[in-house]
């Protein structure tokens, strides 16, 4: 089993989403972001009540930036070399198999994956068999 190094708080300003101005009104408009650029727009202007534009201040602190609840930051594998670079790291980085890695390729990566005592974010991902009736 494999612990992180330092276990930080993560703290989130904001975690509901920014949605579009007016995405609520209409179908048409998507709730994805984006930035209000009509003279009049209030929301651009920031009165009093209407909706938050994202800016720098919601960034999270760097030290816990893309860090996962548990403490690790993530490093995609694509094959059983890549787990070498993570042979020091371990206590900082868990490793995630990408999703393009075949059923059998992702066997080997989990058995060395176990040796070298890194931990796997995905490792039962497509190995289980379902059985047959």
């Amino acid at each position: 089993m494999v612990f992180p190094t330092r276990r930080l708080k993560i703290v989130k300003k904001r975690t509901k989403p920014f949605s579009r101005p007016h995405s609520d009104w209409k179908k048409t408009v998507g709730a994805s972001w984006r930035k209000p650029k009509g003279i009049d727009s209030a929301i651009r202007r920031r009165f009093r009540g209407r909706l938050l534009m994202p800016n720098i201040g919601y960034r999270s602190n760097k030290k816990t930036r893309y860090l996962r609840p548990d403490g690790f930051h993530t490093f995609r594998i694509f094959n059983v070399s890549d787990l070498n670079m993570l042979l020091m790291q371990n206590n900082k980085y868990a490793a995630e198999i990408a999703h393009s890695v075949s059923a059998k390729t992702r066997k080997k990566i989990v058995e060395r994956a176990q040796r070298l005592n890194v931990k796997l974010t995905n490792g039962y991902a497509r190995l289980r068999s379902i059985p047959k009736k």
